[in-house]
């Protein structure tokens, strides 16, 4: 069966397929239930369904087509009077009873479509199946690689999908590839994830991989790559290739395309063991329409994903982050300029308590004409699906659930709400593309084994639209034009003809903090910042959780202290920063002790110029600033000052052994108290003096339980003046009280080093050997 138009000449299904269609919209009737074995429904039943509809036509009244709507609340009102006279005629009999529910959920159907929003012909979607050996152990970053993928469904286009006969296209039934190592080939069988429609709706972005090869292995052909397709199905060319995954493709609005790739390299920290498992990061880039200048537009460490360009055209995405804290539950709303710059979370980066919020949001998308976003609440420990939640960020964020509305209340949020072995239960909806804040597309199943595409209204309605009775449907949303966000200037250099209209000059990247103390928590009393210490968080080279185990802390992060800046009088600081880097930063004391600290990470790109309003900056109050100027401001930017040696890059055994050989070893051998000496020993390779002080004299944040390393020490936030050097048990033991000790400036500034930089041992994942034997060992990423 063919249709035939010019460029729109499409294979259209076979007699079985055509038959498999047949009974998927035959499917469709199950929101109609008028087979002769459907329930007994009650007339109380009925009545809500019918008061359903009501409700859902008189929200529709104002904005639906008059003629069209009308008549079906006048058939409603009918059907409502008909049950009058069945209940006033005694019991009911089940026949009537269930002609009439058929006929109650028939116009609350016709109603639904009649919606005003639903104006589009031609819905796009991908069907696929999930992947395969995904178990809840593991975590939600396995089913975006290729190797997990199962051969089968494709890239689809459904017409007319409110009528009541609505078509269906394989879009690439004839298209072969144009360019690249699959010139000339179909993509099939293969797997497909998520599209993206261009602003013009002309042109499809999706990604792909022939899902061949080992399991696992990162090869070519094993790996998702990113595709491009007119939206007639001809044109369709290759962007990426490589052994590394990319995927999730989106438009930006000045012609760019941000995208998630592995290539910046690194490792998950929890990605189970090597080589069976192996987990690497994939964080957020962008390309130009062509697929070439690939930049990073993230130097995150661990995973990102779900690209998307809100109404101010700003890029907005889900990141994971665990620095020093939690490896489950910060998985929220990062937003950033098109070029990268200024990422920033203004919503659920640090919640009060595990269960009192989702432990991740996916598939973030900001609803037409709203500053509100649409997510999936997704678990940490299972695959992007789940409930469906509202997200407000000009609210205040209270830790919990304040920015948030449950938009499907019914499904609980996996693993925060839903534990264990009710996880998967609860992966029930998925893919939102929100039509306004009342009115949604999503891949709904309740079984959550075969999803189909579905309306639904925040107030509960649901109507099926399509499903396929042999495989999934995936990320449906209007194959048609919609409003091109503004297009924001870049404002790096770091894009190939930004630096070509550079003149080949790159200028420095700085930071500026306007007033430390302008932040969302209290000091403690009396507090004088002095300085602030910048420290680099190191993405992991090797695979394995915990090999090399970096310090006594649980899957912790290699880092480098970088060195200090200085602090002015007002709280103001201006300093050069690196570029590329992931990095954070610590407030100082006179005493070069850290009174708070960030456990996030941030970064800046070439040229850029990156401004803080405080540490830990309220994001709904205006600046607290003294008038005038900022001190920082009036004078060039300050160099990173660098600390003592051994702490870039960072080893403990170079920082801190020398000034115990050099104060305590002696005296702890005689007395026979605790071994400080530097002597290698252990599965670890760490020193005995390490071992011994790290744990029980030292302060370290910890990745499981909530950050818990002992009571008191856990949470998502630092509590100021209370961490690192300042609650570390060894600092009670560093002046003459105990033994006479005499530590000069300088050594006592290194163990403030090492107890304010989480108490670790190596500094890279690499020749751990060599670092123990006090070597400099340079990190391979950085």
């Amino acid at each position: 069966m063919q249709k035939t138009g010019g460029a729109f000449r499409r294979r259209w299904l076979s007699a079985a397929g055509l038959a498999v269609l047949v009974a998927a919209c035959a499917v469709r009737a199950e929101n109609c239930a008028d087979a002769s074995d459907a329930p007994e429904f009650s007339l109380a039943q009925i009545r809500t369904v019918i008061g359903r509809a009501a409700k859902l036509a008189d929200r529709l009244r104002t904005a639906a087509e008059p003629a069209r709507l009308a008549p079906l609340v006048l058939a409603l009102r009918q059907l409502d009077n008909r049950l009058d006279s069945l209940e006033s005629g005694g019991a009911a009999p089940a026949a009537a009873r269930r002609e009439a529910y058929s006929q109650a959920r028939r116009l609350a159907r016709q109603i639904a479509f009649s919606n005003p929003r639903l104006d589009f012909d031609k819905i796009l979607f991908v069907k696929r199946h999930d992947p395969a050996g995904l178990h809840l152990s593991r975590h939600m970053v396995h089913q975006y690689y290729g190797y997990a993928a199962l051969p089968g469904g494709g890239l689809y286009v459904l017409s007319d999908p409110f009528s009541d006969a609505p078509q269906l296209t394989d879009l690439l039934a004839d298209s072969r590839v144009e360019n690249g190592r699959l010139a000339g080939r179909r993509l099939e069988p293969g797997t497909f994830l998520r599209p993206e429609v261009s602003f013009d709706g002309r042109t499809i972005l999706f990604a792909y991989t022939e899902a061949l090869g080992e399991k696992p292995e990162w090869s070519p052909q094993s790996c998702f790559h990113i595709f491009r397709v007119n939206a007639d199905g001809t044109g369709l060319v290759q962007l990426t290739d490589g052994p590394w995954n990319e995927f999730d493709p989106c438009f930006l609005p000045d012609g760019r395309i941000a995208f998630i790739s592995e290539r910046r390299g690194g490792y998950l920290r929890c990605g189970a063991s090597a080589p069976r498992w192996p987990s690497p990061t994939y964080t957020l880039h962008s390309m130009e329409p062509d697929g070439s200048d690939v930049i990073a537009l993230s130097f995150h460490e661990t995973h990102e994903w779900n690209p998307s360009v809100n109404r101010d055209g700003m890029l907005v995405y889900t990141r994971w982050d665990y620095v020093d804290r939690d490896t489950d539950i910060a998985h929220h709303q990062w937003i950033s300029y098109p070029d990268g710059r200024d990422a920033r979370a203004y919503h659920g980066n640090y919640p009060e308590k595990r269960e009192s919020r989702p432990w991740m949001e996916m598939q973030i998308r900001a609803i037409p004409d709203s500053h509100r976003y649409v997510a999936v609440a997704a678990a940490h420990h299972g695959q992007e699906f789940g409930s469906l939640v509202l997200i407000d960020p000009r609210l205040e964020d209270d830790g919990a659930l304040s920015q948030l509305t449950r938009l499907t209340p019914e499904v609980p949020f996996p693993e925060s709400e839903a534990r264990k072995g009710d996880i998967a239960s609860a992966m029930v909806y998925g893919t939102p593309w929100p039509l306004s804040e009342d009115d949604y597309l999503v891949v709904y199943d309740p079984q959550t084994k075969n999803r189909g595409i579905y309306w639904i209204d925040r107030d509960g309605n649901r109507e099926l639209i399509y499903r396929d009775p042999e495989i999934s449907c995936y990320a449906p949303m209007p194959l048609r034009p919609r409003p091109t966000p503004p297009a924001i200037p870049r404002k790096t250099v770091q894009a190939a003809r930004d630096v070509t209209a550079a003149g080949g000059h790159v200028p420095p990247a700085t930071i500026t903090v306007m007033n430390v103390y302008d932040s969302d928590f209290p000091w403690p009393e009396g507090t004088e910042i002095r300085a602030l210490r910048i420290i680099q968080v190191l993405p992991k080279a090797t695979s394995p959780t915990n090999e090399p185990r970096i310090g006594a802390a649980d899957q912790t992060n290699a880092r480098a202290v970088l060195g200090t800046v200085p602090v002015e009088a007002d709280g103001s600081a201006l300093f050069e920063a690196p570029v590329g880097k992931a990095i954070y930063f610590q407030a100082l004391d006179a005493d070069g002790m850290a009174v708070q600290s960030m456990r996030s990470a941030t970064y800046v790109h070439p040229g850029e110029r990156l401004v803080c309003q405080g540490c830990h900056e309220r994001k709904h109050t205006p600046p607290r600033h003294a008038s005038g100027t900022p001190l920082a401001l009036l004078r060039p930017p300050s160099p990173i000052a660098p600390e003592p040696a051994g702490s870039n890059p960072f080893s403990y055994v170079r920082l801190v052994q020398g000034v115990l050989d050099r104060h305590c070893v002696e005296c702890h051998r005689r007395e026979r108290a605790v071994d400080l000496s530097g002597v290698i020993e252990g599965r670890h390779g760490f020193s005995r003096s390490y071992s011994h002080l790290a744990g029980r004299y030292g302060f370290y944040y910890d990745s499981s339980l909530g950050s818990l390393h002992r009571p008191g020490r856990g949470g998502a936030r630092t509590e100021a003046g209370r961490f690192g050097a300042r609650a570390a048990k060894l600092m009670e033991f560093l002046d003459d009280s105990h033994y006479g000790v005499q530590l000069g400036p300088e050594e006592l500034r290194r163990l403030i080093v090492w107890l304010d930089a989480n108490s670790e041992f190596y500094g890279a994942y690499e020749n751990t050997e060599a670092q123990a034997r006090g070597e400099i060992v340079f990190p391979a990423l950085e």
